[in-house]
């Protein structure tokens, strides 16, 4: 078991695969996307299985598969098979906006796929046109009914942004009575390119702002336990099929059990969301370094880990300006 130095047992590797998206998130991207990498800059995909080989020896056994968009990137249900049949990750989960996904979810049940993140940041097709950029909310949807008739857990994310889509908080809620997901409310973070806005700050939708608002509605709404290592605070409200979460990405709120590692799509090693980077795994496979050597740059990583995201973004060489899609969502 990989062991921080705060004690932190990390289990967790949360991989990008793209830095590609066919959505343009205005918290997420600048308008005009980013400059996307050609293919050589990426880690390939015997790359990334031989990172996840080495990682599983070290005893990580949960994988997300992030972007971008992973489904953008060709070849990638072959590639999730071949995760599949590692031996030591019994746990697969995917993060994706849901537009090219819905044909794909017979497949991911096949994979047995552990659950499914999906981006969804309102239920108002205009709204959703505004926020992302494009006219794709219907395929969205669609995912989501398809990933509900094939049984796979579902949990759909919100990012709550100030005047953007803070009327849409009490809908979907409402999400969760009939559908069995969980609707998770996300705080609003840095990453789009561009850094803080001033109205982020101005008037920001904290963890403890949408709980209220959510039970001066629902006041029945009780807290269910934690996981040890979950990133949300969750509740269930009386004769609803799903639940509600609430995470505090900005505030930070869940630190200190966090088990988790990044992969950029470029290789870029992070043991934290706010940190700039370790080191880049990708160069130094193409540079003939052993697993063994791997291993070391590994364990040396995390025995220098920040305490927490204010720790790793204080120690950052240049302020939070990236965009999300280039770390992994």
């Amino acid at each position: 078991m990989l062991i921080d130095n705060h004690g932190r047992p990390i289990n967790y590797l949360r991989l990008a695969v793209t830095d590609r998206c066919n959505l343009r998130c205005f918290y997420c991207m600048p308008q005009e996307g980013i400059q996307y990498l050609p293919k050589p800059h990426l880690l390939s995909y015997e790359e990334m299985i031989r990172l996840v080989n080495i990682l599983a020896e070290m005893g990580v056994n949960k994988v997300r598969i992030t972007g971008g968009e992973p489904f953008l990137r060709k070849d990638i249900m072959p590639f999730l098979w071949k995760l599949s049949e590692i031996n030591g990750i019994n746990q697969i989960s995917i993060t994706t906006n849901g537009v090219l996904t819905a044909p794909l979810v017979p497949e991911l049940k096949k994979l047995r796929v552990h659950s499914v993140n999906l981006s969804l940041d309102s239920l108002d097709r205009q709204r959703f046109f505004e926020i992302t950029r494009r006219d794709e909310f219907r395929q969205v949807w669609q995912t989501l009914e398809a990933l509900q008739a094939h049984d796979i857990p579902v949990k759909v994310n919100t990012v709550v942004m100030s005047g953007k889509n803070d009327e849409d908080i009490l809908s979907m809620v409402e999400l969760a009575r009939k559908q069995r997901v969980s609707v998770r409310f996300i705080e609003e973070m840095p990453f789009n390119g561009a850094g803080l806005r001033p109205e982020q700050l101005q008037d920001f939708w904290s963890y403890k702002r949408i709980i209220d608002l959510i039970r001066s509605v629902y006041p029945d709404m009780y807290k269910l336990p934690d996981e040890p290592t979950s990133t949300s605070y969750n509740y269930q409200i009386p004769n609803f099929k799903g639940n509600i979460g609430v995470i505090a990405a900005f505030s930070r709120t869940f630190c200190g059990t966090c088990n988790r590692l990044r992969v950029t799509p470029t290789g870029v090693f992070k043991t934290c969301l706010y940190d700039d980077g370790v080191f880049n795994v990708r160069d130094f496979m193409r540079q003939k370094l052993s697993d063994e050597q791997i291993k070391l740059l590994i364990h040396d990583a995390l025995q220098n880990r920040a305490k927490d995201g204010f720790e790793a973004e204080n120690k950052r060489k240049n302020l939070v300006s990236e965009s999300m899609t280039t770390i992994g969502g």
